[in-house]
């Protein structure tokens, strides 16, 4: 099966090539657009800017941090002039947008150019990737069986995969950029939460939300993370049997199948024989975040603090998996919120003494590769079991407030996997510089 579409080049390689003349940005676009256009593409972008997008790519400065090059938006995002609709009807006759949101005018102000809107999963709640409305775009992994993208950023993955954006903004809340970018091929990286601003995203979970973008390589992603979060990187040249990295024995690899298992053990052995020093441990606090979030955590409560009118007003314009889910919210009491609030602090500071010593812990981002679309569209069962195996591992870290990066692990033939770095808060500087090493590695042991 073809896997991704060959040689795609990052935002870095075409930014050079822009700068020594070979190509424009213009040139660039025209390419962006009509990948955008293609049946790769169907249902991935939700609003194509062609002529303004065009335009902007002819006057964008070559020397820019950006380039002129393409980003797509995830329709979550206000873009001036634009109705931020978040995949969902309800919002279809709401005013457009009157100015950027904060990450959209640092992407604009860096030299990015925006090509469009993305689809995404109602109001960003659930890993699937599914969209009723709109339908569900297809990963481009397998064009022969359609497949999940993953979520809740599907389009912005795909459009990045199929080389249509360099940049994919979105969001990741319990997952919503690793899981596609895991299940699609490509790089995504969740920041801490607080580095960016949420300012002009509508919110799933004000405690959780997190700012940030798929690309095609590390390097992009730490490139973008600087734009977004208006800081530096620290880089590093510390070579990797330098770090100390460890595997969690508990949860993260239960129910892996073959080719995650396959996958995450032949990219550990590589590690390892390139000098990586990677402890197996142990971290039992993850089995507490059952109890603390039984009253439906953060998500359910503080998203129908924000539907609770427009639920009242128009429930049966949403998708039911979705109403449902925000519902959950409705019967946490002040005491309850305030009670999740006092145990996550807990737990996060028994998860960062656990962890401590540590520069960077590796799991499969999900256990599973992506199943078929037509497995959950209409079986409600399979469709919240998909959802809770591909949210359990990457929820975790947006509980620890933490940072966390998906790389490409798998091979030629192989269905797309992902390795996850992550870490506790803060600590995004080490993980971009030892996924960049980890990156390297296995782009020369698998070729992909």
């Amino acid at each position: 099966m073809a896997l991704l579409p060959p040689d795609l080049l990052d935002l870095h390689a075409t930014r050079s090539a822009i700068r020594a003349g070979t190509t424009t940005a213009r040139e660039q676009m025209q390419a962006s657009l009509q990948a955008a256009a293609s049946p790769a593409n169907q249902h991935a972008f939700l609003q194509l800017t062609t002529d303004k997008a065009l335009q902007a790519a002819s006057v964008a400065d070559p020397h820019s941090p950006l380039a002129g090059l393409s980003v797509s938006v995830k329709d979550l995002f206000d873009v001036a002039g634009q109705t931020t609709a978040a995949g969902s009807r309800v919002l279809t006759d709401a005013p457009p947008a009157t100015s950027d949101c904060a990450a959209v005018a640092r992407l604009k102000a860096a030299g990015s150019v925006v090509m469009g809107r993305t689809n995404m999963v109602e109001f960003a709640f659930s890993g699937v990737g599914w969209n009723p409305h709109f339908g569900t775009p297809a990963n481009p992994c397998d064009p022969a069986l359609a497949r999940i993208p993953g979520g809740s950023s599907s389009g912005a993955a795909v459009s990045v995969a199929t080389g249509a954006a360099f940049i994919g903004l979105g969001s990741d809340t319990g997952g919503s950029i690793r899981i596609p970018a895991a299940l699609c091929g490509i790089v995504g990286f969740k920041s801490t939460a607080r580095l960016v601003s949420t300012e002009g995203a509508i919110p799933l979970s004000t405690t959780l939300d997190t700012v940030c973008a798929l690309t095609r390589s590390v390097r992009d992603a730490t490139l973008v993370h600087e734009v977004l979060a208006a800081r530096s990187v620290t880089r590093s040249n510390a070579p990797l049997p330098a770090y100390r990295l460890a595997v969690v024995s508990t949860t993260f690899q239960d129910g892996m199948d073959a080719t995650v298992a396959r996958a995450f053990e032949r990219s550990l052995h590589t590690l390892r024989a390139a000098g990586a020093q990677i402890d197996t441990i142990a971290l039992p606090e993850i089995a507490d975040l059952a109890t603390i979030q039984a009253t439906g955590g953060f998500s359910a409560a503080e998203s129908y603090a924000w539907h609770q009118e427009l639920l009242a007003k128009h429930k049966a314009a949403y998708d039911p998996r979705v109403a449902a889910r925000i519902e959950r919210g409705a019967s946490m009491s002040a005491a309850q919120y305030i009670r999740l609030l006092q145990e996550r602090r807990q737990w996060i500071a028994r998860m960062e003494q656990r962890l401590q010593g540590y520069d960077a812990v590796l799991s499969p981002t999900v256990p599973i590769t992506a199943p078929p679309i037509a497995s959950i569209a209409t079986d409600d069962t399979e469709f919240f079991r998909v959802n809770g195996l591909l949210l359990r591992n990457t929820s975790v870290i947006n509980m620890l407030d933490g940072c966390a990066i998906s790389i490409p692990c798998h091979t030629h033939g192989e269905l797309p996997v992902g390795l996850m770095l992550w870490n506790c808060a803060l600590r995004d500087d080490t993980v971009l510089n030892i996924a960049q090493q980890c990156e390297f590695l296995l782009k020369s042991s698998t070729g992909i």
